[in-house]
């Protein structure tokens, strides 16, 4: 029998020790058995970690690279850089089955057991000592890394109980309960934001990760645990709420950092992956390519926002939720006016707020302006960058000679008019108001190339609010909407409005 050519099913079919040493099988460790299925996978050019886009030619490389070195591995990044992701990905790389001792406490190895228990059961049964088969779905233990945890929790105790239980004298191991690390024994384990971590657990794991040692209430264990460490940790963290302590950074060989989408393209193709969209009536909302740019150039411009801490960093769940959003905006004015199909509006951009808000930490500054306030700037933002992308900047126009394309729908505003676009007006009203401004459709027509006929009210929408994020109309935000009037009436009406309170003072 050849324990390598064994399908799953007959691997499970394999009960006793007798039988597991007939099949031909050999102890591996973790670290191997890792850098093995890689390198068998590398070969069959097979991508280890799906659904991960943008580290291809980055981060994938050193995770690669640091399996095949058998290290232990910390993932240095910023908030929503799929740091854990990797770490659970990298079960797909273990054997589907292991063998162990059935009713180990450790899921002893039955070539190379550790505990009292299993050494015990091979001597008193030998070949007749039964096996199970642990998944590799099974052998993945995470931790999240908070001030509270103790030595306990992740490395054992004497449990008190036990031992009165099984009339075990103190001095007996198996008076030991142990925590997650020991039962992580031929696992991945994964500690989360590692910094949170107290220095004095931290101090811990030193020995475990260099020499195996273990030490429990005056129990000095040699437990030979073979373990893939992966830890995560937020650069933000060496200076804000904790650090990494020297010595056991020393012992992590290698540490990988990641890093934010490097392309619009990578972030839609995240954002499209990631967004729960379930029971969501996607065929009836169209969603134009200009708004799925829109939503990951918001993150964009959090990210070098001077209002927003650049070391906490912007997820990109920021922009699943407001894609998210976005979507359930397009529902809710469906349900609304009984309509059977709608196309995402730039007013619907006001929806998603509530997804920035709680997605960006503020510096001073930003709490000063308010987190709805910079939220709604950051779309504005975004609006301004793009729009250059499909028409000519307004600035330039004004300069040159010869006819400004935006001329007559400025003259319009200029003369006092004035548009209120709101997220929840049915669509034949929307379009109606859109076509009250001479000259939007031809500026959209005549420089939006292969435009959809759908989407020419969108566009139309789009040119009114890049035009006010050039400040060439005055852009106010309603409960409901938006109003686009002329810039310099809004800003008499603003005067006005200040000389009012003064006389009422």
């Amino acid at each position: 029998m050849d324990y390598k050519k064994l399908t799953a099913h007959e691997l499970v079919q394999i009960k006793t020790l007798g039988q597991l040493k007939a099949s031909g099988y050999k102890s591996k460790s973790i670290k191997e058995e890792l850098r093995d299925n890689l390198i068998t996978k590398i070969k069959a050019k097979e991508n280890v970690f799906e659904g991960i886009w943008g580290f291809e030619d980055t981060v994938i490389p050193d995770i690669e690279r640091a399996i095949l070195s058998r290290h232990n591995i910390n993932l240095l990044g910023l908030r929503g850089q799929a740091k854990t992701r990797i770490a659970r990905l990298m079960t797909h790389l273990l054997d589907e089955y292991v063998p162990v001792i059935e009713g180990s406490e450790l899921n002893d190895d039955p070539l190379a057991p550790l505990t009292t228990y299993s050494k015990e059961l091979i001597e008193s049964k030998g070949d007749h000592t039964p096996i199970s088969w642990w998944h590799r779905a099974d052998r993945y233990t995470e931790k999240l890394a908070t001030p509270d945890v103790s030595v306990a929790d992740l490395i054992g105790d004497v449990d008190p109980i036990k031992a009165a239980t099984m009339k075990l004298s103190y001095n007996d191991e198996r008076v030991i309960h142990y925590g997650l690390v020991p039962r992580s024994h031929r696992s991945i384990f994964v500690i989360n934001e590692l910094p949170d971590l107290q220095a004095r657990i931290q101090v811990a794991l030193f020995n475990i990760l260099q020499e195996g040692d273990i030490q429990i209430r005056g129990f000095k264990l040699r437990l030979p645990l073979d373990i893939q460490f992966v830890f995560t940790a937020n650069p933000e963290d060496y200076t804000n709420r904790g650090s990494i302590v020297t010595p056991l950074k020393d012992r992590i060989e290698s540490q990988i950092i990641t890093h934010y989408p490097k392309s619009i393209e990578i972030g839609r193709r995240i954002t499209a992956q990631e967004a729960n969209l379930k029971g969501k009536p996607l065929e009836k909302i169209h969603v134009p390519e200009l708004m799925k740019d829109l939503v990951e150039q918001i993150a964009i411009e959090a990210r070098g926002s001077e209002f927003v801490d650049e070391k906490s960093g912007v997820s990109a769940r920021l922009t699943i939720s407001a894609y998210e959003n976005l979507i359930s905006a397009a529902e809710r004015r469906l349900y609304m006016n009984g309509e059977s199909n709608t196309v995402i509006r730039i007013a619907d951009l006001i929806g998603v707020i509530p997804a920035i808000t709680g997605k960006v930490e503020l510096v001073y500054e930003g709490e000063q302006e308010g987190a709805g306030l910079v939220a709604y700037n950051l779309i504005g933002k975004a609006i301004r960058t793009q729009f250059v992308n499909y028409f000519p900047s307004p600035e330039q126009k004004k300069k040159e000679k010869g006819e400004n394309p935006y001329a007559l729908p400025l003259e319009w505003f200029g003369e006092g008019n004035a548009i209120d676009i709101l997220a929840s007006q049915s669509d034949k009203t929307y379009k109606s108001i859109l076509h009250q401004v001479p000259g939007l459709e031809k500026v959209v027509t005549s420089m939006v190339k292969n435009l959809p006929e759908k989407e020419k009210e969108f566009f139309m929408e789009f040119a009114l609010h890049g035009l006010a994020e050039y400040s060439q109309l005055s852009k106010k935000l309603l409960d409901t909407g938006l109003q686009f009037k002329d810039l310099f009436s809004s800003m008499f009406d603003m005067k006005e409005e200040d000389d009012f309170e003064e006389d009422d003072n």
